[in-house]
């Protein structure tokens, strides 16, 4: 079979790998091409009709959909290609890649391959939550899949389980559909998302909050019927009658081809392992967006695609670069801190936006975040931010100067 080529493959066209295409196109020599397996680009934003996207890389708010279209717009206005209903099914050699979509099987070989694959919610059946397989249960990338793009009813009474961003993105989305929302239902001891957006809404969309407690049974044969929710710390329970559940959140990479590729994987994010520039285990394969950090924002992830061009450009202009990872130091994360990353980051910085990135399980209002190596504490930094469960949390990345490159690695604790 004859192989076509590219300077650059981006596997996926969401926000992250259509920011990347529209910065690399114009900067290198050869086709940079996005392969985006949806019959349309821009990904999940694509189907949230809601206000809040475009804040950090567009420096304006538009909705979902307006988001994805502008930044398939820059990518094409760039120079890039893209080709939509086109799947990548595995790896042929080192940077060589099998694709299926309507032009038939072919191989596209590539100088360098950037995965921007993004995350998925955990569906119910990946949750273990026992009862009935009734009808009316969605993560809400279905849920607004249904509403927004193919206009179709759900149901009229819904328990949304998380209370994180997307939780209350789902809400939007119910009551568009004209489903009404019993409770969102959290097992923090407070909602995940902003402060901001818990009040708002509580007081304007009327929402019920219950912390403390997890969904442990759903009922109804045909359509759902009810939930079964427990309070975590006293066992007590109760019945939520509802017709639609939710499972929103509790997210997990779209990271099948980077474990094809042979990429180290992180244990905890089940996502690459990267460094500071975003290069991963494997020369010439870059990884960006929510494949790495699931999740961020649709404009944090975005900005991850700016980030990575200096390494994909530094990569096709000298293939003999160094070994993985030179001068930079292992970073770890202890309990609560769930994860990490970059993972691997120069004494010197060079992480995005200057910035790690972690996942904490605890909530902590004004949170001490210390770096130890070999037993002893090397950097410490009090943020003015909390630390809290369901979002990204950023640490300047200052914290690491005081590590030495060769002692081992560094681990991250709150205190």
């Amino acid at each position: 079979m004859t192989a076509d080529r590219a300077a650059v493959v981006i596997i996926g066209g969401g926000p992250s790998g259509l920011t990347a295409a529209a910065a690399l196109a114009p900067s290198i020599d050869g086709e940079v091409l996005v392969l985006e397996r949806e019959g349309e680009a821009g990904g999940i934003p694509r189907h949230s009709d809601h206000l809040g996207y475009g804040i950090r890389d567009l420096h304006r708010v538009v909705t979902g959909p307006a988001y994805a279209r502008r930044l398939t717009g820059r990518a094409l206005d760039a120079g890039a290609t893209l080709e939509t209903g086109a799947m990548v099914t595995g790896w042929v050699g080192e940077r060589g890649l099998a694709v299926t979509s309507a032009r038939g099987r072919r191989v596209i070989e590539a100088d360098a391959v950037l995965l921007a694959t993004g995350a998925r919610e955990r569906p119910r059946a990946a949750r273990l939550i026992p009862g009935d397989r009734p009808e009316g249960v969605y993560t809400t990338g279905q849920l607004q899949n249904l509403v927004h793009l193919h206009h179709r009813p759900v149901g009229t009474r819904a328990v949304v389980l998380g209370a994180e961003l997307v939780s209350w993105s789902a809400v939007l989305t119910l009551r568009e559909a004209g489903c009404s929302v019993a409770a969102l239902v959290s097992s923090f001891s407070r909602g995940e998302a902003y402060a901001a957006f818990s009040v708002l809404g509580r007081r304007v969309l009327r929402t019920p909050v219950v912390t403390g407690s997890r969904v442990v049974r759903i009922d109804g044969r045909e359509r759902v019927r009810s939930v079964e929710v427990e309070e975590i710390a006293t066992g007590r329970r109760r019945t939520i009658e509802c017709d639609t559940v939710i499972t929103s959140g509790d997210w997990v990479p779209d990271s099948e081809l980077a474990r094809l590729a042979g990429l180290d994987l992180d244990a905890t994010t089940r996502g690459p392992v990267v460094d500071a520039s975003l290069t991963t285990s494997v020369p010439g394969v870059f990884a960006v967006g929510n494949l790495v950090h699931p999740v961020d924002t649709a404009d944090g992830a975005a900005l991850d695609g700016r980030h990575v061009v200096g390494a994909v450009t530094r990569w096709l202009a000298d293939a003999d670069q160094p070994g993985r990872w030179p001068d930079a130091v292992h970073v770890l994360a202890e309990a609560p801190l769930r994860w990490v990353t970059p993972q691997h980051v120069p004494v010197g910085g060079g992480a995005p936006r200057g910035r790690l990135l972690l996942w904490v399980d605890e909530f902590r209002r004004l949170p001490v975040v210390v770096a130890s190596q070999g037993g002893m504490e090397v950097g410490r930094v009090r943020v003015p931010w909390p630390a809290a469960p369901g979002r990204i949390f950023r640490v300047p990345e200052k914290l690491l100067r005081g590590a030495d490159p060769v002692g081992g690695p560094v681990t991250l604790s709150l205190r």
